[in-house]
């Protein structure tokens, strides 16, 4: 093609920025306001994950006002706070769990006891019982002067079960331990006495 012809001259080529057409944004959702909506707000208690879009001017208008606990009482609110800390999740007391609480979908029989064969399909929970109360029924022997000393550590008779010397063990360790007694030293030889009791029983069979 000639360069003086008439075709040539016909010809016009787009920029990039006419080639490209920004994208034009939704008007603001404010009443009366046509501005572009740039800008995002939540709708509220009970539609989360929905917003609402608004100019500058009206976000921050809406802002001013925003109450997300609107229509909600005292209680309801203290609630709602308690149960932020934790994410909305169910809790517990320290030390306590499904199993403590009996909602492990174990059923119990008469009297409170847990039923043998339901929740533990393996029977190693009625094994372990049957393991403790032969151990508790253990014939009795002459007891060894280390051993003695042992069971006085622990302010035991010569003839503690093994549940009642771990029980005693656990409520010695909390007595003792030094921060509950704000670190006196004296509490903290005392534990060690009571942890090398304690090590010496499980270690001759008696616990």
């Amino acid at each position: 093609m000639k360069l003086d012809s008439k075709y040539f001259d016909s010809i016009r080529v787009k920029s990039a920025a006419e080639t490209k057409a920004k994208p034009r944004l939704p008007p603001c959702q404010w009443k009366g306001c046509s501005a572009d909506a740039r800008y995002r707000a939540p709708r509220g208690r009970g539609h989360e994950g929905r917003y609402f879009t608004f100019c500058l001017d009206h976000v921050r208008q809406y802002n001013a006002t925003y109450n997300f606990f609107d229509g909600m009482s005292d209680s309801q609110v203290e609630d709602f706070q308690k149960d932020a800390l934790t994410g909305h999740r169910p809790t517990w007391k320290a030390g306590a769990n499904a199993w403590a609480h009996g909602t492990n979908g174990r059923k119990r029989a008469a009297g409170g006891e847990p039923n043998p064969g339901a929740g533990d399909p393996h029977a190693f929970f009625a094994w372990r019982r049957q393991q403790d109360r032969a151990a508790d029924a253990r014939p009795s022997r002459a007891l060894k002067p280390l051993e003695k000393k042992a069971f006085d550590q622990l302010n035991l008779g010569e003839h503690a079960s093994r549940v009642e010397i771990k029980a005693r063990f656990k409520e010695l360790v909390k007595l003792h331990h030094p921060d509950a007694n704000g670190g006196d030293k004296r509490s903290e030889d005392k534990l060690r006495e009571i942890i090398q009791a304690y090590n010496y029983l499980k270690q001759a069979g008696l616990v």
